[in-house]
């Protein structure tokens, strides 16, 4: 039977780290709002993502 070592307890992911960061602050705002859904603008407000603007002019 071959058994796969165990990473140190210092190893880290990263990305999965700030999603579920991400994640708790939606569930914060959900549980702040009223109603039954967040809109896609305070969503976006708390994901701190802004309004795609036109695309730069190229010169």
């Amino acid at each position: 039977m071959c058994v796969a070592a165990l990473r140190g307890a210092t190893v880290q992911d990263h990305v999965a780290l700030v999603e579920i960061e991400l994640c708790g602050e939606l569930m914060i705002a959900a549980s702040a709002a009223e109603g039954d859904r967040l809109s896609p603008d305070l969503i976006d407000e708390v994901l701190n993502v802004g309004q795609p603007g036109p695309p730069p002019e190229r010169n």
